[in-house]
């Protein structure tokens, strides 16, 4: 097994007010809302995003893989994996992933980030096993107490948060780069030159020999979509320093462990309540809120839904098998 540090690197309505999707698909698939203690029907945390042709798994709770094949994705599309922290519920699905991975003749490199030891437990597992991955595993450990950028592709970044939970924790936020303008070609001459397309579709203005605007970006091209957002919260206890971090998202998911009448025991044990996450998301102005990973103590999530809308109005409940559209 290659291990090491690495720095390059049927939907509910409601979750798709417009009725139609941007040209680049990015959505996000709950596979699991739960949380440590595990129930019938109700799976421990892991999250799929897709962002165009690549898959971003986000924790890797116990039965992730299977909860994949049952969502019929191939689990060999990943490419890349964030882990949270180093709680069960969050990541025991991964070194049996990582071996199905290896099993099933994966040469492809894959990219993981979580937090220090993490490389340890998954080298440990296979050094005691006899086993060897036959792919590269490149591993980025993440700093949990600032805010970095952990990937930069051409088309999207991915940022850690840094939470405030019983061991060190971080959320992520996946934010798409502004796209570029789209270039208005019939309002242009036949024969105009393929550097003259290039330069508009980048914004800027075409001048002539002598400095005059010959061709102005703001006449031949036309703005792209607004660049979109999603932020990963999860374990935390109630911390206003989010507001800012994750400020203006187009969709926020935030755990809610515990109903408001527990709020003691939620700081406690350094986990929220669907009140304090919707404060978060009212104060942080963003534009749809999703709550889970909730404690085995509930049978029932209504009382998270009405406790949270009484803040922030567009808050849903985080639902296994069910897609969120960006």
């Amino acid at each position: 097994m290659s291990m090491m540090e690495n720095t390059e690197l049927a939907p509910n309505p409601n979750h798709d007010p417009e009725g139609h999707h941007s040209p680049i698909p990015f959505s996000i698939l709950y596979l699991g809302v739960g949380s440590a203690t595990p129930m019938l029907g109700r799976h421990q945390t892991a999250q799929l995003l897709t962002y165009q042709n690549d898959l971003f798994l986000i924790d890797c709770g116990e039965a992730t893989q299977y909860r994949l094949i049952e969502q019929r994705i191939r689990p060999g599309r990943l490419r890349y994996i964030f882990i949270s922290h180093l709680h069960g519920d969050h990541y025991f699905g991964l070194a049996p992933l990582l071996s199905s991975l290896n099993l099933s003749g994966r040469t492809e490199e894959l990219f993981l980030f979580g937090p220090r030891g993490l490389d340890e437990v998954i080298t440990t597992i296979f050094r005691v096993s006899e086993g060897r991955l036959n792919f590269t595993l490149h591993f980025q450990p993440i700093d949990p107490d600032e805010a970095q950028v952990l990937l930069d592709t051409p088309r999207l970044t991915v940022t850690s948060i840094p939470l405030d939970h019983r061991i060190p924790c971080t959320g992520f936020l996946f934010r798409e780069k502004p796209p570029q303008p789209r270039l208005l070609r019939e309002r242009l001459p036949d024969d105009v030159d393929v550097a003259v397309l290039k330069q508009l579709k980048r914004g800027e203005d075409v001048l002539d020999e002598t400095g005059v605007v010959r061709f102005s970006a703001a006449d031949y091209t036309q703005p792209g979509p607004p660049p979109r957002s999603y932020a990963y919260c999860s374990d935390t206890r109630f911390l206003p320093a989010l507001i800012e971090q994750v400020r203006n998202v187009d969709v926020l998911y935030h755990e809610a462990t515990f109903l408001d009448d527990h709020g003691e025991r939620a700081t406690e044990v350094y986990h929220s309540t669907a009140r304090e996450a919707a404060t978060i998301a009212r104060e942080a102005s963003v534009g749809r809120l999703l709550i889970g990973h909730f404690s085995s103590r509930y049978k029932q999530f209504d009382g998270f839904l009405e406790e949270a809308r009484l803040v922030f109005q567009e808050t849903y409940l985080a639902i296994e098998g069910e897609h969120v559209y960006l």
